[in-house]
């Protein structure tokens, strides 16, 4: 394994960081429609759970509401059950062809909550870049230790591995950042 191994594998791990956090933020409800608040959503049906996206057209016609349009008329009712038991808090409608689910704007005790859980959820994703730094040093440490290279290169190494890590974490925060704005904006 050389240096450049390590640091593409820190980079890769701290990549996947940055991918998690953004697939969490936009599924955090902010009193705006948003297709990917539901699209994951797992129904039961045809003898196994799908996610919803693959049994259905979702759309936002209006900045407040979704639509949902089941390409088998047959499973509108599980969609329905399973949006109910997703922990959105969301109350979906039917008319027997597609489901109607309004988007409530946000009380104020609410935008606070989910700006603590964007907070926590920004923080949890530092922990992985940090570790991600952490376990690439460990290893420049050992190839220092045994030879493999010298003591300025691990400098450098370990040097470059920090900026890495402050570009992430920095990227982290301007994510967290604007989804805290969208939310207190509403």
């Amino acid at each position: 394994m050389t240096v450049e191994d390590v640091y593409k594998e820190a980079q890769e791990r701290m990549e996947k960081e940055i991918e998690a956090i953004k697939k969490e933020l936009a599924k955090l409800r902010t009193g705006r429609a948003s297709t990917s608040l539901v699209e994951g959503i797992r129904v039961e049906c045809y003898g196994s759970t799908i996610p919803l996206n693959q049994l259905a057209s979702i759309s936002t016609p209006e900045p407040s509401l979704i639509l949902i349009q089941p390409w088998d008329r047959g499973i509108l009712e599980n969609i329905q059950k399973a949006i109910l038991r997703s922990e959105l808090g969301l109350n979906p409608s039917t008319d027997g062809r597609v489901i109607r689910i309004p988007i409530p704007p946000l009380t104020e005790e609410r935008r606070k909550e989910l700006v603590k859980a964007v907070r926590r959820m920004a923080e949890e994703r530092k922990i992985g870049v940090r570790n991600a730094r952490r376990d690439a040093n460990e290893i420049i440490k050992r190839m220092e230790k045994e030879g493999e290279i010298s003591e300025d290169d691990s400098r450098r190494a370990q040097n470059r591995i920090q900026e890495l890590t402050d570009k992430y974490i920095k990227h982290i925060d301007e994510l967290s950042r604007l989804k805290e704005k969208e939310i207190e904006e509403g």
